[in-house]
């Protein structure tokens, strides 16, 4: 099953200066050294936190997931016949957009630098050696229990990171209900978004989206993960959950394996 997403408007970026507080000191001997304590933290108060720099994209690769950071995972950079862009998106509710976008793989907005991976865990070792009896179908189940996961690094000047999390909130709730779109010429269905708890980098939030395509219901799961400048969105899907409408668990290893090479 696939998923997909819209091109954002460019979050327009935001630009802060540093003040420089200049005080005047007092004729009156007994206003010199309150006054310096006062300026100083003033000056410090007064003094705007410096503009976000997005990575590079050669800062933006090193900082990628790679084979053998996450145990138990296969990760390779995206393949061109699987890179769906929010160009290849057509969704009616704009504000849903975001969502879409994230669901594919697809930048969010404009960053600076992007980059993509899809991680792949492996089947549990010994999961189809059982076949006799009851125990076939279970050790079937086992060998497909298979979560692939389309990780999106962007890295954005300015607020462009924590607006990527913003508009991602608000399209899940003013979408929780569903929503239609069109990835690569594909019709989808998202039928339910709900909210899980998930914890990483500066700011985390997951959800479980249930999707319809074609009659058959499915399952995905949703990351957003903030670190400084650097959003990374993580879609996954379970081959053993997708059809039946079955469960799977979040991707955690992998989020926090991308959070710890961000920090």
């Amino acid at each position: 099953m696939r998923s997909t997403a819209i091109r954002r408007t460019a979050v327009a970026a935001t630009a802060v200066s540093l003040a420089l507080l200049v005080t005047a000191c007092g004729g009156g001997s007994d206003s010199g050294s309150g006054d310096k304590g006062s300026d100083a933290k003033g000056k410090e108060s007064a003094a705007a936190k410096p503009a976000a720099k997005a990575l590079t994209a050669v800062e933006l690769e090193k900082a990628a997931l790679a084979q053998g950071d996450v145990k138990g995972h296969k990760i390779t950079k995206v393949a061109a016949k699987d890179d769906i862009s929010a160009d290849d998106i057509k969704i009616e509710k704009e504000v849903c957009a975001p969502f879409a976008d994230a669901l594919m793989g697809a930048q969010i907005g404009e960053p600076a630098a992007f980059t993509k991976r899809t991680v792949v865990s492996e089947p549990k070792k010994g999961s189809m050696d059982k076949q006799d009896g009851a125990n076939a179908e279970e050790a079937f189940k086992a060998a497909f229990d298979i979560t692939k996961t389309q990780l999106a690094l962007g890295s954005y000047d300015s607020k462009g990171a924590e607006e990527s999390v913003a508009s991602l909130r608000t399209a899940a709730t003013d979408c929780a209900g569903g929503f239609d779109f069109t990835a690569d010429g594909e019709k989808q269905k998202v039928i339910k978004i709900t909210e899980e708890q998930v914890k990483g980098g500066e700011e985390a939030v997951a959800w479980t989206v249930q999707l319809e395509q074609g009659g058959e219901k499915g399952k995905l799961k949703l990351v957003a993960l903030r670190q400084g400048p650097t959003f990374a969105s993580f879609s996954s899907m379970n081959l053993a959950a997708m059809g039946g409408g079955g469960d799977f668990e979040l991707p955690t290893a992998v989020v926090e394996a991308q959070a710890a090479k961000l920090a």
